[in-house]
């Protein structure tokens, strides 16, 4: 059965839409990522256009963190002041992002740079995965992170910092400027690749301010719902480039994808789990560098009006 794209500009096959989100939600809840940094480069292998990819997953995004955002708020979880602050460095992350994001597009060279952004942040994640988790499976000394291994509150260099705020529900007493320059580069994230950005907020508030644990994640959940959105406003007026035929589509089965991986990641161990989405980004990591070296059968591009 097909159905039209109409950003997209193509006709797919709804089952495999339905079934790319069914298995992308099955993985966000079985290795608890947002699985956004997946979504995008599997949307770009069956045909959609990166720019729609990205533009579409932001909106996915927005619908898959509201659910968990208020779940935390009802617990208590939220502290809203470091929120705002990281929502609004968010903010300008994503606009300059967008504006970025329209300047490639018309100049031809968004579909070359969401690619290629893509190889080296999955190559990179992946590979240090893959450092963290195999020596736990193979019986061996794990690798451990210099920043990790420091742990939460050891940051005596940002005591110096100017324009220091108290956030109560964190006990905390930093500088903004921290909050706010992580927020604007989860927000560029957001903006020029599709990703939500929880995998690098989330160590960030642990390690550099020093957040409490059980607050982290609904903290990072608040400032991905409210980033995410604003940027797939932005990214619907500004570039036109979210499809919510294919949002939808997605949603529909994500959510019931991610339910199922949450069960069966119960019974899998933690290392296992690891190495195995390891595989799978150095695996999407490698598909997308060899499509950058093959010639490829049909030349497709978002770009400007004059047809670059």
């Amino acid at each position: 059965m097909q159905i039209y794209l109409p950003i997209a500009e193509m006709t797919v096959n709804i089952f495999l839409i339905l079934g790319l989100g069914g298995a992308v939600g099955l993985l966000s809840g079985l290795f608890g990522v947002g699985g956004g940094f997946l979504m995008t480069p599997l949307l770009i292998f069956i045909g959609v256009p990166p720019a729609v990819a990205v533009g579409t997953q932001s909106a996915q995004t927005v619908a898959s963190s509201v659910s968990g955002m208020l779940a935390h708020m009802r617990r208590g979880n939220v502290d809203l002041m470091m929120g705002a602050v990281l929502t609004g460095g968010g903010f300008a992350g994503s606009a300059f992002g967008v504006w970025l994001f329209n300047e490639l597009k018309y100049a031809g060279h968004i579909d070359l740079t969401i690619s290629l952004g893509y190889v080296i942040f999955l190559g990179v994640v992946g590979g240090f995965m893959m450092a963290e988790s195999l020596p736990g499976v193979l019986k061996r000394r794990p690798v451990t992170l210099a920043l990790a291994a420091r742990g939460p509150g050891r940051h005596m260099w940002m005591h110096g910092l100017p324009f220091k705020m108290r956030f109560r529900r964190s006990k905390l007493y930093v500088s903004a400027i921290v909050p706010l320059a992580i927020g604007a580069l989860v927000g560029l994230l957001v903006a020029m690749m599709g990703v939500g950005g929880g995998f690098l907020m989330v160590p960030a508030m642990i390690y550099l301010l020093g957040m409490p644990t059980q607050v982290v994640i609904g903290t990072s959940l608040f400032q991905i719902t409210f980033v995410t959105a604003g940027t797939a406003l932005l990214q619907a007026t500004v570039n036109q480039s979210v499809d919510a035929v294919l949002a939808l589509l997605l949603l529909l089965t994500g959510v019931i994808g991610a339910q199922i991986g949450a069960r069966l990641s119960a019974k899998i161990k933690g290392e296992h789990l690891r190495v195995m989405l390891a595989v799978i980004v150095l695996g999407v990591a490698i598909r997308l560098a060899l499509d950058l070296v093959i010639p490829p059968s049909e030349i497709f591009s978002l770009g400007g009006e004059d047809g670059s």
